[in-house]
């Protein structure tokens, strides 16, 4: 049997020919069905989906042309084969320029029968496999985000501003997944057949950032032995993500407040303009109000990133989401360790819903494969969550403190928050707080905070 073996529909008014490539291709261990007409063609492709068309060219009623112009309008992606007869050459040129993938000639030769199908099943073999990778990672996309109101808010934005080429500015602390929302978006919209790029803007150079953005001629710098290409020019047409946007130093967000404003910029050593068609979704954890005050990034440039600002909240702020995300979590590294989990105790749960969660949606994800990789099962028990899961316990419950430990803890847990949202910036926590910044210094020290 064929590795490649599938169903193909072969369309010709001629029953001989129709016999010989059935013969043909039975012996080459595919399925085929017949029709002899253009309209027969039509329905059992609908009814049938194979995997390739055999399509003559010459056919009364309703030619070839006219019938893979059908089978475009109906938004069917099969892959179509024609059939020409000599003199018609030029038509099977005219009908790959429609959509046709390749032609065979009459009289037909077995060993390029053969050929020909095999190549066209690869290329089918091949699309659908893209698809569905495609359809597996919006799925899971989707389920990564989280399904609690704030989310639920998120999430309906996000999708509105899906097939628009506004900038998109993804606010939220670190491992809130905003690249895993970055994708979804570009999934979401018209570009999702094209490129996606995501460059992390942090930990590289202003130099480096730029060549990674923009490109670069050969002979820029010391080390620019030939052109490159940057990201911006690589997803035209496709979206391009600016993780951690936040950090681009003052003398790339020029260069980058430039390229939103024209869409064009110059490789690295260049003087030409290059035009690209390129989405930006720009996302950071850093507070880029106080970095336009404080004079640490352009205020215009800010107003370009922030056409459509999407909060993503800490998981803390979103209890809702973490028993879902726990069992997408736990589906998944359960498939990957080839492990049967079916599910969560309900002891295990609570300790999942009393931690904090510092390092949100991600640190989730790790607690889970953990539990997975170390855990026995059938169910992820406290045993199998780390130490500092399974000791945590609820602040809301004083009442197994004495007074004074429970409004200490209260306050570390206040801090902490605090802290955490403004970066360990203690002026910026006092503020958010309502404390002096002094005052904060000294709780921060007599509570012991780290």
């Amino acid at each position: 049997m064929n590795p490649l073996s599938g169903t193909i529909l072969v369309v010709d008014d001629d029953p001989d020919i129709r016999e010989v490539l059935r013969d043909r291709l039975e012996s080459l261990g595919y399925q085929v069905l017949s029709a002899s007409n253009g309209r027969e063609g039509l329905e059992l492709l609908e009814k049938q989906s194979p995997q390739l068309l055999l399509l003559d060219i010459e056919m009364p009623d309703m030619n070839g042309l006219e019938v893979l112009k059908e089978i475009r309008r109906r938004e069917n992606d099969v892959t179509v084969v024609m059939i020409t007869a000599y003199g018609t050459i030029e038509r099977a040129v005219q009908a790959m320029k429609q959509g046709a993938y390749d032609f065979i000639s009459k009289p037909f030769e077995p060993d390029h029968i053969a050929l020909t199908v095999q190549k066209a099943l690869e290329r089918e073999k091949l699309k659908r496999g893209v698809e569905i990778l495609s359809e597996e990672m919006c799925e899971r996309h989707h389920l990564v985000v989280g399904k609690s109101a704030k989310m639920d808010e998120a999430i309906d934005t996000a999708k509105k501003s899906a097939n628009s080429k506004a900038t998109v500015l993804l606010l939220g602390e670190s491992g809130t997944g905003k690249e895993i929302f970055a994708r979804a978006i570009h999934n979401w919209g018209v570009r999702r057949r094209e490129a996606f790029i995501a460059i992390n803007c942090v930990g590289l150079s202003k130099e480096l950032l730029e060549s990674e953005l923009f490109g670069h001629e050969k002979g820029a710098f010391t080390g620019a032995h030939q052109l490159k290409k940057g990201k911006m020019e690589l997803a035209h047409g496709g979206t391009v993500s600016l993780d951690e946007a936040g950090d681009i130093s003052p003398d790339l967000q020029t260069k980058l407040l430039r390229f939103l404003q024209e869409r064009e910029f110059e490789r690295v050593g260049g003087t030409k303009p290059i035009r690209v068609d390129v989405r930006i979704i720009a996302a950071t954890n850093r507070d880029l109000d106080g970095a336009v005050r404080e004079g640490r990034f352009r205020e215009d440039l800010y107003h370009r990133l922030n056409v459509i600002p999407i909060a993503l909240s800490p998981l803390r702020e979103r209890k809702d989401d973490i028993a879902a995300l726990a069992h997408f979590f736990m589906q998944r590294f359960s498939l990957e360790a080839k492990k049967s989990f079916t599910g969560i105790s309900r002891e295990a749960q609570e300790k999942l819903l009393a931690y904090d969660w510092p390092g949100n949606v991600r640190e989730l994800a790790n607690v889970i494969e953990r539990a997975i990789v170390l855990g026995q099962g059938p169910k992820i028990t406290p045993s199998d969550l780390s130490p500092r899961i399974s000791s945590a316990e609820s602040i809301s419950r004083p009442d197994s403190l004495a007074y004074r430990e429970a409004m200490d803890a209260s306050k570390r847990e206040l801090i902490r928050r605090a802290l955490s949202r403004t970066q360990g910036n203690r002026a910026a926590a006092a503020k958010l707080l309502g404390l002096q910044r002094t005052y904060l210094s000294r709780l921060i020290k007599s509570l012991r905070i780290d």
